[in-house]
């Protein structure tokens, strides 16, 4: 048996024992506290990177073990869901690295292995965080995606509420910046829903708005043709100069809305 074999086999077959000190030793080097249950789970997983590592030294090389990439994704989609930076993460790694590399040399050393024997080892083992790193990263991101979506569609749903002021009259205030997304938000959600409220007249109010651009102008006063065409009279207030210069900007006629200053002015003109 030759010398990386005796060594894979001794990953093996002492995987608990070794994850024992190999843990202790990579979170002795950290400035940090780290809760006991991320300890817990990285003892759990690590047993498991020491086998497939044992595995893998006399393998070309190939796949990681399915442990480390699961527990990278919870590391991922934990700190995604709990608020935090993903660098509250990838801080562990460098002493992750050197704490290994230390291990692997001393092991490699009585062992009597060579250096490309022990650099083999090691480029393993980098292999392995690497991909943990990327699972770790793609996790994060795609949890944090999915939560600033949800955000997104809750404050879409706060910004564009349809309040009714009287019988057959409704306001439709816009608050914030709009963006195709909240565009098509006020299209394909909001502007359905306005029938069931049994609304005749509907005043959309613009002056809570910060920022909208040509583009979405354009399609913001779409909303105007399918109101008319469900029978409903759009009125317009807040129009800002500088967002009727972006409207105009965009194509659409002014001749044929009926615009106030203030939402008070709408009404009192009804």
């Amino acid at each position: 048996m030759n010398k990386l074999s005796v060594i894979a086999n001794y990953l093996i077959e002492h995987a608990h024992i070794l994850t024992d000190g190999i843990v202790e030793e990579i979170i002795n080097k950290f400035d940090f506290e780290v809760p006991a249950k991320d300890i817990d789970d990285a003892r759990v997983m690590y047993v498991e990177f020491l086998e497939f590592l044992g595995e893998s030294i006399t393998c070309t090389e190939g796949s990681v073990p399915e442990s480390l990439i699961k527990w990278s994704k919870e590391n991922g989609e934990k700190t995604a869901y709990s608020g935090g930076h993903i660098s509250d993460i990838l801080l562990r790694y460098p002493e992750t690295r050197i704490a290994f590399a230390d291990y692997f040399l001393k092991l490699g050393l009585k062992h009597q292995l060579n250096t490309d024997e022990i650099v083999l080892i090691l480029k393993r083992v980098n292999h392995m965080l690497d991909l943990s790193i990327n699972e770790t990263v793609f996790a994060f991101e795609r949890r944090n995606q999915e939560i600033l979506k949800t955000a997104k569609s809750e404050i879409d749903k706060l910004s564009s509420p349809i309040v009714p002021i009287q019988d057959g009259l409704a306001v439709l205030p816009l608050i914030g910046s709009i963006d195709s997304d909240r565009a098509d938000h006020l299209i394909n959600t909001v502007i359905p829903k306005i029938p069931a409220h049994d609304v005749s007249c509907l005043i959309i109010d613009f002056s809570g708005i910060i920022t909208i651009d040509t583009t979405v102008s354009s399609h913001i006063f779409n909303v105007y043709k399918v109101l008319r065409l469900l029978g409903i009279q759009v009125v317009f207030t807040g129009i800002r100069p500088e967002l009727a210069s972006r409207v105009i900007e965009s194509g659409a006629d002014f001749s044929s809305f009926k615009v106030y200053a203030t939402v008070k002015q709408a009404i009192e003109a009804m």
